[in-house]
């Protein structure tokens, strides 16, 4: 047999054998009519989204503790907790974005409307005081400024990208880069500026998931992570408890989302170490 086959053979099933992880017994479970999305700020508060709009907090035990309920209704596409101070969502139904506190009292809501944005697809907030967002009507990446709700920047992708068509699913700042998934393609990563750095291999419509420099993904009844520097995929769990549909994790808490219900886990031991090599 060729050596390096049969090293590459044996690498992999290592990594399926070494994989027989478990989770553990959850903490907690959460039932939401018309759950749809979920974000864990730095104390691991949970923030839940319906498919209405309504926005619920709940501790780091599972009990709830605020409603946001906004008078216009639309559903979110985006819903992050993960930034220090604020929460951030954005409706494309309503083409407005909102800004809570900690407690869901509402700081800003400003629409796309009243700036150079004509059709805003995807959004997410950025370092100083910006929010980025995808306008399919020209196909652009644009930094808004929304102390001031002025466009101060404009990418056009479709030529950088080399792609016919872009379906921006979702976008997420993350350690001062951007990522931005696409479907059918991949995930792309920018710089602080807009401009394209590099591509993940990944092809999968599920919220992102950062942790220690790689995206966590389900897949039928595997945990899956990816790294963001060299592509490697690992598998981290065979065989989950249930079928879920994507999770997003916090500092000590971990939460897969299935239909209509969050089920809370702390991070098992395992996963805190995980890569070995770090």
């Amino acid at each position: 047999m060729n050596r390096p086959f049969f090293l590459v053979l044996l690498f992999i099933s290592f990594t399926s054998l070494a994989q027989q992880e478990k989770l553990g017994n959850p903490i907690s479970e959460i039932t939401i009519e018309g759950l749809d999305l979920v974000s864990l700020d730095t104390r691991d508060q949970i923030f839940a989204s319906s498919t209405s709009g309504d926005i619920y907090q709940f501790s780091e035990k599972g009990k709830q503790l605020n409603l946001f309920s906004p008078a216009r209704q639309g559903r979110l596409q985006q819903l992050e907790a993960s930034w220090t101070v604020n929460i951030f969502s954005f409706s494309e139904d309503l083409q407005e974005y909102r800004i809570l506190d900690r407690f869901l009292k509402q700081l800003t809501e400003n629409s796309f409307l009243q700036t150079d944005i004509n059709l805003a697809k995807a959004a997410t907030l950025g370092n100083n005081n910006i929010v980025w967002v995808w306008d399919e009507s020209d196909l652009s990446l644009k930094i808004l400024d929304y102390r001031r709700n002025l466009v101060t920047q404009s990418q056009p992708l479709n030529l950088i990208l080399n792609l016919g068509q872009v379906e921006v699913l979702e976008i997420r700042e993350f350690k001062n880069r951007l990522f931005m998934n696409v479907e059918g393609e991949g995930i792309f990563i920018f710089d602080n500026q807009g401009n394209f750095i590099e591509k993940i291999s990944l092809i999968t419509k599920q919220r992102m998931c950062f942790y220690k420099e790689h995206l966590l993904w389900v897949e039928n009844t595997q945990l899956n992570a990816i790294s963001i520097s060299d592509n490697q995929v690992s598998t981290l769990i065979d065989e989950l408890p249930s079928t879920f549909e994507f999770l997003q994790i916090g500092q000590e808490k971990l939460v897969l989302k299935s239909k209509g219900k969050l089920t809370l886990y702390p991070i098992p031991s395992w996963l805190k170490s995980f890569p070995v090599n770090e």
